[in-house]
């Protein structure tokens, strides 16, 4: 929570308009959001659906989020948002270049593409979880890593230009104790050139075009 915080606190400070959680999950991004005053819409993939719905989440009942079983197609009309958030989702869809497009379509000219915990190729973590036989990016059928050349180039093909792009996640908060030391060593180490090359995740600020 304490980096979906830090997220919602970022994102609010950037004044994005009317914001697409896309991908919502439990809802804690929407619902932060919200409480910062961001008009927030929350969306997520929900199989075996006749036809899109908007229901209240499970944990954030506050929160009527859409769904539609469509992997691709975003239940929304064309230039709707100011922003999109992608929070853990990319690395996750079917179809990359298909949900990229599907962006663009409901982004408003100029709007904001919004990247983050986006599994980085070259993270140390992710080789840790492959040799211990835990969950990495990649075991499942539509997981992908990525690098900071094939995300660049996914984005431009759709039109997109890359305008802020790091390295973040140094240390892993999942594995539990003091998250505020924790989360503070690890935002000094994503700062370190080189070392941050194996961070866990990559976050970019991509702009759809004119």
């Amino acid at each position: 929570m304490l980096m979906y915080r830090t997220l919602a606190r970022d994102l609010a400070a950037r004044g994005p308009g009317r914001l697409l959680d896309w991908g919502c999950g439990w809802g804690q991004m929407t619902a932060l959001l919200r409480e910062r005053g961001v008009d927030a819409v929350a969306y997520d993939y929900r199989e075996g659906l006749d036809a899109p719905a908007t229901e209240p989440l499970e944990r954030f009942p506050e929160v009527e989020a859409h769904f539609s079983s469509d992997p691709v197609r975003l239940p929304f009309d064309d230039r709707s948002f100011d922003t999109v958030l992608s929070c853990g989702v990319l690395e996750h869809v079917p179809d990359p270049d298909g949900s990229t497009d599907e962006i663009r379509r409901v982004l408003r000219t100029g709007g904001t593409f919004y990247v983050t915990n986006l599994p980085n190729r070259f993270s140390y973590t992710e080789r840790a979880a492959r040799l211990l036989g835990l969950y990495y990016h990649g075991k499942l059928p539509h997981d992908r890593v990525y690098t900071k050349r094939t995300v660049h180039e996914l984005l431009q093909r759709h039109g997109f230009r890359v305008e802020e792009f790091k390295r973040v996640h140094m240390l892993p908060l999942t594995l539990g104790g003091p998250a505020r030391p924790i989360w503070a060593v690890s935002s000094a180490l994503e700062r370190i050139p080189g070392l941050n090359v194996v961070a866990t995740s990559l976050q970019l600020v991509a702009r759809s075009p004119g």
